[in-house]
Parts: structure tokens; C-alpha cells; sequence
């Protein structure tokens, strides 16, 4: 079965860090970029980053860029979210998801998500 299992949220004071993971089994990393995704309550799901699995490139929505950093450990399935430097307007269910063939945050090129994980970061 495919799964994507995202870990790693938290309260988090404004200015502080995080890191999520997202642990990927059920098919083969390498021919899939991963994306991550928020959601805030009342908002629709926005993409924040994502990485190909292939050749590492990446890509950052406006809102991320300069302060996250996504990495992959294409040996242990893995993809990771460095946050720094979090705001209160980051606070959101983060999502992991995997796209074969595309390119992109658009949420409806994924093919596979994880459950989510919650960061909050205080005022």
C-alpha cells in the first residue's frame, strides 16, 4: 500500500523552527516528485515546496521562499521541510504528496497524500 506519513508539527513560537518529515513507502521514490501543502482553517490547500526525487531540483511558493528549505534522503524515502523563521500565518495542517510525472504546487497533480500534520506558531 502507499503511504505517505508526514511527522514533525508543533507549537512553535513566532521566529522559532521546524522540521516535518515525510516518510514515503508503496512505490518508487525515485519517479516521483513530493510536494508539501498547507491548509489553513477556512482556506483552501496552497503548495509550499516540492522536490524531484529524480535530480533534487526544487521549487518554493512565494510564501516559502528564503525561509523553508525541503531536502530528500532518497535512502531512506524521506522528504524534509526545514521551517525557520515561522510566522503566525504559517499556521496549518501540512500535507505531503507525491506526483509521477508533473511538476509543480498544484495540489490536483498529486496522485498520493499523507494524513497531515499540525503547526501552529504563536504570536
Amino acid at each position: 500500500d502507499v503511504q505517505l506519513q508526514a511527522s514533525g508539527g508543533g507549537l512553535v513560537q513566532a521566529g522559532g523552527s521546524l522540521r516535518l518529515s515525510c516518510a514515503a513507502s508503496g512505490f518508487t521514490f525515485d519517479d516521483y516528485n513530493i510536494g508539501w501543502f498547507r491548509q489553513a482553517p477556512g482556506k483552501e490547500r496552497e503548495g509550499v515546496s516540492c522536490i524531484s526525487s529524480t535530480d533534487g531540483s526544487s521549487t518554493y511558493a512565494d510564501s516559502a521562499a528564503g525561509r523553508f528549505t525541503i531536502s530528500s534522503d532518497n535512502a531512506k524515502n524521506t522528504v524534509y521541510l526545514q521551517m525557520n523563521s515561522l510566522k503566525p500565518e504559517d499556521t496549518a495542517v501540512y500535507y505531503c504528496a507525491a506526483d509521477y510525472g508533473g511538476w509543480g504546487l498544484n495540489p490536483d497533480d498529486y496522485d498520493y497524500w499523507g494524513q497531515g500534520t499540525l503547526v501552529t506558531v504563536s504570536s
